[in-house]
């Protein structure tokens, strides 16, 4: 357990909140707002949890550890940076392409035929932003919504897998399976979920992308699409709806990972 010299462990923000043995001060922009003795606890823990995007960039210049890991909050809603990484570890990833300016998304249709997966890159999360685009029709309506074009290969699938690594192991594994095989497999867009066990590949696959990513609190996606797997993104800020389902109770098991020295 990493503490302050009052002997607890010190969050910034809500995640653990009401989070037995830890001392959470809340999220205040203006550094002035936290009492001197709050910043003294800052400054003398060993390692902050869930800092915020805000404060993740100013611990990790001052080097003090934080939790999750500053490389986590880097990439959190950001599908560019997401896809450009997968590229470059080469972890398998659908087809992606990013268009910019109407010049470039004139040619979409040069690089994807219909029907091809189009998201809003940046901000977006529980299924939200995510378009099946069927026709030229749909292309243009998303194309109304301005800024980047994240343009995806279609893969026909009914389920996905969401693997939630905590600290550098899997803490929940499900299937995520679309209600009356929808487009998306969003918990949060109606899908069901399965304990169903997943493919030990895909468990190997979601350790190795959170390592190698830097990400040490995300709930991974991966689809099976022939006999491939592809990770689809990787989600900082996952809902605990399966956590939940499982019966586990999610803010006592980051309290006892905490405790163990975990995380």
């Amino acid at each position: 357990m990493t503490a302050d010299r009052t002997g607890l462990p010190v969050a910034i923000g809500a995640r653990l909140k009401k989070c037995p043995g830890v001392l959470t001060l809340g999220f205040k922009p203006n550094v002035t707002d936290y009492s001197t003795a709050d910043r003294e606890r800052l400054l003398a823990a060993d390692k902050i949890y869930y800092p915020t995007a805000f404060y993740a960039d100013l611990f990790n210049t001052m080097g003090k550890p934080t939790f999750p890991s500053f490389h986590t909050y880097k990439f959190a809603q950001d599908k560019i940076k997401q896809t450009a990484m997968f590229t470059l570890l080469d972890i398998p990833h659908p087809r992606t392409r990013v268009f910019y300016g109407p010049k470039q998304k004139t040619t979409i249709t040069d690089h994807f035929d219909f029907p091809f997966v189009a998201k809003i890159p940046r901000g977006s999360a529980k299924g939200e932003g995510v378009f099946l685009i069927r026709n030229p029709k749909d292309l243009n309506k998303y194309l109304a919504l301005g800024g980047p074009a994240y343009i995806q290969e279609y893969l026909p699938i009914d389920r996905d897998m969401r693997i939630v690594v905590i600290g550098d192991k899997i803490r929940l594994a499900f299937w995520r399976i679309s209600p009356d095989k929808k487009f998306q497999t969003n918990l949060s867009q109606g899908a069901n979920i399965s304990f169903d066990p997943l493919p030990g590949p895909v468990l190997d696959l979601a350790l190795s992308t959170a390592s190698r990513c830097g990400w040490n609190d995300v709930g991974l996606d991966i689809a099976q699409s022939g006999d491939k797997y592809y990770v689809l993104e990787g989600n900082m800020k996952y809902g605990t709806k399966g956590f939940k389902k499982a019966g586990i109770d999610y803010k006592a098991l980051l309290a006892q990972l905490i405790a163990d020295g975990e995380i």
